[in-house]
Parts: C-alpha cells; sequence; structure tokens
C-alpha cells in the first residue's frame, strides 16, 4: 500500500442508471430503434421529396413533427453510446457501440439531408409565408436559423459525402484524442495517476505536492505530444478546408452563426475581456501576497488560499447545492434532487473514465443525465452545482422539443453559471469569519477568471492557431507551445510566472478539437450571469419565476428575445461591461477583507 492514498468521498459508489435509454449495450431495443428509424427516414423521403417548399402549413407542420421524431431516435441511441463509452474509453465493447453509432447516424444523416436542403433552398417568398402561418408557429424559430445557413449549403450529393467522411475523418481522430487521454496516465509519488487525479493535485495546500503534480503532468503530456500535434494539425486543416468549401470568411464564422450571435458582437466581447486582464494580475498579486510567496507560478494558480483547504463528503456537496437551489426556488431544488435520487449522476472516479465534467441533455422524452469526477475539494462542488444548472436548464426546456430545446452554446453556460453564484452567495451568507470569507471568495474569482478570462485567452490561442495553420502549414508543437504561451502569458501579465514547462498545456485541452471555437461561449456565459445576477440582487424573489421561464424556452426563439424578460440588452455594446464591474467590484471585496 502507498503511503499516500486519495481520501474517501463518498462518491465511490455514485454510477448513473442509463436504463431510461437502454438497459445495456446488448439491449435489443438498441438494434429495433435503429431499424424503426431507418424505415421513417425512407417513409419520409418517399412522402415529402421534391415537396418540401410547395407543402401547405398544416403539412409541413406534420413533416417537420415526423422528421424531428427521426433526429430524437437516432439522438437517444447517440446519446446512449456516448455516455457508456464516457465511463470506460477503454472498453472495447463501448468503443464498437460508439463508431457503429456513429457510422449508421451518418447513413440516417445522409436520409435526411434532402428535407433540410429543400427548406433552406425555398424561393424567400415562399418560406417567408410558411414561417408566419400560425401552423407552423412551434417550429418558427427551427425554420428561421436554418435559413441562416443557405449560402454554406452544398449540393445534396456533397453533404452526404462529407457526412459520410466525418466518420473516419474528424469524428475519429476526436474520439482517438478522447481514448488518448483516458488511458495516460501520470506518475506521481510512485502512484499512477489518470488525469483528473493528477490535475486535482493541483489544488494541493502542499507547494511541493503542486510543484511535483506540475512536473508529473508535463511529463505525461511531452510522452503523448506527437500524437496530439498531430491530431490537433489534421483537425486544424479539416476545419480550413470544410470552411473554404462551405464559404466561411474565418475559422470562428461558423461557430458564430451556430451560437446565433453576430461577428461582431464577439469581437466586442473579446475586446472587453483583453482589456480588462488588469483585474487578473490585481488578483494574483494579493493572492502571492496572502500566500506569502515572492512569486506564483503555473503550478501555484489553483493553491488553495489558507482557510480553504476543508474538503467535501458527496453527501455534504448534494446538501449544499440543494439548499442553494431551493432558496432560489423550490422548483429549481426539486428537478435536481431528482438527479440524485433516481440515479442520473456519474460521480465516480475510475481508471479509464474521460476526464472532466458534462451535463447530457440526451433527448426530451428521457431526461439529462451529469458526469463528473468527483474529488472532494470545494471545486468539485461548486462543479456539481454547474452541472446541475444545466441538467435544470435542459430538463425544463424538454418541452420545447427536439429540434429547439437547445440554446446555442453563448446562453447555454448561463444556467450553469447562475447555479454556481447561488452555491457561492449561499456559502459566503453563512460564514462569519474573514479568512474563510476571503477563501470563497477566491475560489469565485479564479472560477470566474477560468470561466471569462482564461477561455477568452484559449480564443486567442484557437485564433492563433487556426490563422498560422492556414498560413504557415503544419505547425510543430514547439509553434503551438509557442502561441499557447504568448496568450496565456498576456492574461497574468507579471503577476504569475509560466515556465516553459507549462507550454505543452495546449495539447490536452479537448474543447479545441471536440467544438472549435466553443470557448468564448464560456465568458459569453459568465459575464451574462454576472450581470443577471446583479438584477436578481435588486428584484429579489419575482426575479426567479420569470428567470425558470427564459429556461423553459430553450432554444425557441432568438438569444435576445429570450433574454429581454429579466431585463438584459445582448445587442448593447456595452453589456459586458457591466459584468466586468462586478469582478472588479468582488477584487476589491478580496483586497478589504484582506
Amino acid at each position: 500500500m502507498h503511503a499516500e492514498q486519495t481520501p474517501l468521498t463518498g462518491a465511490e459508489q455514485i454510477a448513473w442508471d442509463l436504463s431510461d435509454l437502454y438497459a445495456g449495450i446488448d439491449d435489443p431495443a438498441l438494434s429495433a430503434d435503429m431499424q424503426r428509424a431507418d424505415e421513417d427516414a425512407a417513409a419520409l423521403e418517399r412522402d415529402y421529396r421534391g415537396d418540401v417548399a410547395t407543402l401547405a402549413p398544416d403539412e409541413l407542420a406534420e413533416a417537420i413533427a415526423r422528421y424531428e421524431a427521426i433526429v430524437e431516435a437516432a439522438t437517444k441511441i447517440e446519446s446512449f453510446a456516448h455516455l457508456i463509452w464516457s465511463t470506460d474509453t477503454a472498453n472495447p465493447r463501448y468503443g464498437a457501440l460508439l463508431q457503429k453509432a456513429a457510422e449508421w447516424s451518418s447513413q440516417l444523416q445522409q436520409k435526411l439531408v434532402f428535407f433540410t436542403l429543400e427548406w433552406v433552398n425555398a424561393p424567400d417568398h415562399v418560406a417567408h409565408r410558411l414561417i408566419e402561418a400560425p401552423e407552423l408557429a412551434h417550429y418558427r424559430h427551427w425554420l428561421e436559423v436554418a435559413r441562416l445557413y443557405q449560402p454554406h449549403m452544398l449540393s445534396e450529393a456533397e453533404e452526404k459525402l462529407l457526412a459520410e467522411k466525418a466518420v473516419t475523418g474528424r469524428e475519429a481522430w476526436v474520439r482517438f484524442f478522447t481514448e488518448l487521454r483516458g488511458s495516460a496516465r501520470y506518475t506521481l509519488d510512485g502512484q499512477s495517476l489518470n488525469e483528473s487525479a493528477a490535475l486535482a493535485r493541483l489544488y494541493d495546500t502542499d507547494r511541493d505536492v503542486r510543484r511535483r503534480a506540475a512536473a508529473a503532468l508535463t511529463e505525461g503530456l511531452r510522452a503523448n505530444l506527437p500524437a496530439a500535434t498531430f491530431i490537433f494539425n489534421t483537425l486544424a486543416a479539416d476545419k480550413a478546408s470544410d470552411d473554404r468549401l462551405r464559404r466561411y470568411p474565418s475559422w470562428i464564422a461558423s461557430r458564430n452563426l451556430s451560437n446565433e450571435v453576430s461577428d461582431e458582437t464577439v469581437e466586442a466581447l473579446i475586446a472587453a475581456v483583453t482589456a480588462r486582464y488588469d483585474i487578473v494580475a490585481r488578483y494574483y498579486a494579493l493572492k502571492r501576497r496572502v500566500l506569502g510567496l515572492d512569486e506564483l507560478t503555473d503550478y501555484d494558480r489553483y493553491a488553495p488560499l489558507p482557510a480553504a483547504a476543508a474538503s467535501y463528503q458527496w453527501d455534504e456537496a448534494r446538501e449544499t447545492v440543494l439548499r442553494a437551489y431551493a432558496r432560489f426556488h423550490p422548483e429549481v431544488a426539486r428537478i435536481a434532487g431528482q438527479f440524485f435520487e433516481r440515479r442520473w449522476i456519474d460521480a465516480a472516479e475510475r481508471p479509464n473514465k474521460r476526464g472532466g465534467a458534462y451535463s447530457a441533455s440526451t433527448v426530451p422524452s428521457v431526461h439529462p443525465y451529469v458526469f463528473m469526477n468527483y474529488t472532494g475539494r470545494a471545486r468539485d462542488v461548486m462543479t456539481l452545482a454547474h452541472e446541475l444548472g444545466h441538467g435544470v436548464h435542459q430538463y425544463l426546456s424538454r418541452e420545447q422539443g427536439m429540434l429547439q430545446a437547445h440554446t446555442p452554446l453563448t446562453t447555454a453556460e448561463m444556467a450553469s453559471t447562475f447555479g454556481e453564484m447561488l452555491v457561492f452567495t449561499d456559502l459566503m451568507a453563512q460564514q462569519s469569519d474573514p479568512g474563510v470569507r476571503l477563501a470563497l471568495l477566491g475560489h469565485k474569482l479564479e472560477d470566474s477568471f477560468a470561466t471569462i478570462f482564461r477561455q477568452v485567452s484559449m480564443n486567442r490561442f484557437e485564433h492563433g492557431m487556426h490563422t498560422a495553420r492556414r498560413a504557415e502549414g503544419e505547425l510543430t508543437a514547439e509553434r503551438l507551445g509557442g502561441i499557447w504561451l504568448e496568450t496565456q502569458r498576456a492574461m497574468f501579465g507579471d503577476s504569475v510566472r509560466l515556465t516553459d514547462d507549462y507550454g505543452v498545456w495546449w495539447s490536452y485541452i479537448p474543447h479545441f478539437l471536440h467544438t472549435p471555437g466553443y470557448v468564448y461561449a464560456y465568458a459569453f456565459g459568465e459575464l451574462l450571469v454576472l450581470a443577471l445576477f446583479a438584477i436578481y440582487r435588486e428584484q429579489g424573489a419575482g426575479f426567479a419565476p420569470r428567470y425558470l421561464d427564459v429556461l423553459r424556452a430553450g432554444g425557441s426563439d432568438w438569444p435576445e428575445k429570450v433574454l429581454a424578460p429579466l431585463g438584459v440588452d445582448l445587442t448593447d455594446p456595452g453589456f459586458w461591461q457591466h459584468g466586468l464591474d462586478e469582478l472588479d467590484a468582488m477584487v476589491t471585496q478580496a483586497e478589504e477583507i484582506s
């Protein structure tokens, strides 16, 4: 037995029950549902090919409902395959099911592509008349958004070919990267740790443990650096090709379109955040003084402040989150409570479980599932609050149906970060000890920095990577590391010394590959929530029912219209400054407490 064992948290047996989707990978319902979806897709094509733009409003509503049912059936199968694979990425049977679902889904998508193409290419006067028809009111926003892609859609044959090749192209490389991360091991003090366990050591109170953990992570990342460099280059080139074929003017344009936000709004967000990197430097200068260090290095970024060393058992985390949610609104706590009661959460650490955390919405006819790796740290409590915020949002928006339940990524982070703020505010209200209050405030600030400033700095890395890849060709690990260090050092200024070893840490971040351009959405959501929370403090209990209505709306309208009842104007270029001012005030509060 090793001298230092990972402490038990009570989450070791917290595993989800996926039987609401399927009983297991051998469930005959899986094959039956695939066959039924194939038959329904063939019938849809037989009944509507060539006629989509000529249908009467009631006929088109019926056709869309049939299309939506097929999409939901496919998403249910893919969701189950991905969820079970996430728990053990080294299990060949899980991998085989994931690949089978991906290949089958690609074939199904090819059968359905005619439907969206015919709608997208319908004459404007016909489309406008149908969008305004009362019979299609429920699908109005889906119809509007689909039309935005008209300049970027290819012919049906080309669309089918791209869908076919994506399974053995982009999707295969993303899966390989995820499995590479899942199987990676990091040797620390004689222990072989997976990624989540090794990263957790960066939050240790002992600086030497943090230093050794960073060294172990660097060593492990270097071992996989050739593969990661090749994957990043390949997927960056694939995106460049896709953008060129679809006539997108920049590497980020397709993501902005998907997020239902203008290029100008995103540029305003990034400009506002990068202009306030001084907030980050002020806080870390304070942290260095509180910790009594001559300088902070990259492995000190997450060092807990003196009163923040407490660990949380799983039951404590559950109680903490549900209590804060209940104080906001009982319905929020009731929904979140179901995730615990009905085993919709997978929180246990396992050797080949993928890292990170997420809430999977699955399909409206079932419910969301939450995935995380719980280690008992304060940050894990906030992660639980974050993912349950997503879960509550996804649960409430199910009433919009498969095609409109999901929000754009920009507002998808709203409920999750709002949930974190509820827990943080509740914990602060219970504490009178200045040291504990400073620790809580510091933790929240660091979370907000990670969500706002770090994500925007990672957007700057992505911008540098995609721009360089398109201009220079294949990039070396050193070139990618240089872009990474330049963009990260810009955020910290001289408040944190980033060592050269930190130059390989770009290579483990999955968002760059899974969803290119995604990361700025975190900053969008966090700044939105900081502004919303200020409104909530002013309005009190009357805010909660309107907030729940916003969550129920899902993706059924444009984000600015969905949020308008809460008093938010996303079209205001100065909007982002409200959230940044809140952060600035929190740093001032921390300085005063210290």
